[in-house]
């Protein structure tokens, strides 16, 4: 063998394993398709800055997302507060490390449907998607202003369980009175003139719920560096929308909804679901306790916030990328 030739494949092979060494390393991330959920999306983009791969897949609701947790196919996602929950006390092996969203839901009714008020409802049709913010607050709602419930009939409103598209479509065509919906789905049917806003549900004990970001535990305690450098992803692709309005209506009606949504749908959906980073054990608590109140989410053995809820990552983060 040459010295030529041995050099060279030295070269090669060196070449090779300062590649690998500094690969990225891979995070794979459930998200769902809207507005809030945009600067979550746009952490795939400036991955790379801290070392990451984020590979995106994206699911109809967040409750979808617990099997591909539990398969091993996932190792982040982004969801309501309450499919976390309701995804912990199955048993599924997740912690809550950050907020992304506040908000994010409108009750919204036909315009003829006569319905100023959620007293209004009673005796009408309420479509919602099951097990997560949406439903948790119609059921908060009504049962502050003394309305029973049922998915059977017999009560007084009737509960019409569907998925979010669904529900648009079903109150355009006056299948149902009025729906419980996320953004920007619910600021479309007013825009599109076959909706009008009933209430913006956050007068209850719950208040303005939070979405949730949430990391396996092996992600947490296997990989923690890596985990940090996630969470530092997150902050400043969060800082980075807020900071930059046009760049995130941009983003998330270019590449998450590829032109589906107007700029006005964008504004009115954001304006409803502000971007954010915090979560609370008590604001976990709260939810977890009124899931449990109200049946939603089925829980046999609701999990203890304080027990699963770790905000040391994001809070170690925002000091790294210096964000309040």
């Amino acid at each position: 063998m040459s010295k030529k030739f041995l050099f060279a494949a030295m070269a090669v092979l060196a070449a090779f394993v300062t590649q690998t060494a500094h690969a990225d390393d891979v995070v794979r991330l459930g998200n769902l398709k809207f507005a809030h959920y945009g600067a979550v999306s746009y952490m795939k983009e400036i991955g790379p800055k801290y070392g990451l791969k984020i590979e995106e897949r994206v699911f109809p609701k967040g409750i979808d997302i617990l099997p591909a947790i539990v398969a091993g196919e996932i190792d982040a996602a982004a969801s309501a507060v309450e499919a976390a929950i309701a995804g912990r006390a199955s048993g599924v092996p997740i912690y809550a490390v950050a907020g992304f969203a506040k908000g994010g839901v409108r009750i919204v009714a036909k315009p003829d449907a006569g319905v100023k008020a959620i007293a209004d409802l009673k005796g009408k049709k309420v479509g919602v998607a099951r097990g997560g913010t949406q439903e948790l607050v119609l059921l908060a709602e009504l049962a502050k202003h003394g309305l029973s419930w049922s998915d059977r009939g017999g009560k007084d409103v009737q509960i019409l369980y569907m998925g979010y598209a669904d529900l648009n479509q079903a109150l355009a065509a006056g299948s149902i009175d009025a729906m419980s919906q996320s953004e920007p789905q619910s600021s479309q049917a007013i825009n599109k003139g076959f909706g009008v806003e009933v209430i913006k549900p956050y007068d209850t004990d719950l208040g303005e719920p939070v979405r949730s970001l949430v990391v396996t535990e092996d992600f947490y305690t296997k990989k923690p560096e890596v985990a940090q450098r996630f969470i530092r992803c997150f902050v400043e692709a969060t800082a980075i929308f807020l900071s930059k309005p046009e760049l995130a209506e941009k983003y998330v009606r270019e590449n998450v909804f590829k032109g589906q949504i107007t700029s006005q749908d964008y504004q009115d959906a954001i304006g409803n679901s502000p971007f954010s980073t915090d979560i609370t054990v008590e604001h976990v608590q709260t939810s977890t306790d009124m899931m449990q109140k109200y049946g939603v989410g089925r829980m046999a053995n609701p999990p203890k916030a304080a027990d699963w809820v770790k905000p040391d990552l994001l809070a170690k983060a925002k000091t790294a990328v210096q964000v309040n």
